[in-house]
């Protein structure tokens, strides 16, 4: 596998977090409640990619990136949330 290639397409009201690996892309994706707030509602990633820590590399981005602006992420992707639960050093992000 290559490595995990991620970037950020953020619009006015929603936005999200893209990851492509060997041609296949996998997102986080979430709604913006206001300019230091969001939600985190979507994680998507394909069959050819499951196992191979893409959903916690695009978590991993989405928490260094709300330290980086000053946002506070409100939980609502079962995933994230799992992932929230196993990581309290993230604690400081999720609302």
């Amino acid at each position: 596998m290559s490595d995990i290639q991620i970037t950020k397409e953020d619009g006015e009201t929603r936005g999200r977090y893209v990851a492509m690996v060997d041609g296949v892309e996998a997102e986080l994706t979430y709604s913006r409640m206001s300019p230091k707030r969001i939600i985190a509602d979507h994680t998507g990633v394909p069959d050819a990619l499951a196992g191979k820590g893409v959903g916690k590399a695009l978590v991993q981005y989405l928490v260094d990136d709300a330290r980086a602006t000053g946002t506070r992420v409100v939980v609502l992707c079962p995933f994230v949330k799992a992932q929230a639960a196993r990581h309290p050093e993230w604690s400081d992000v999720f609302i």
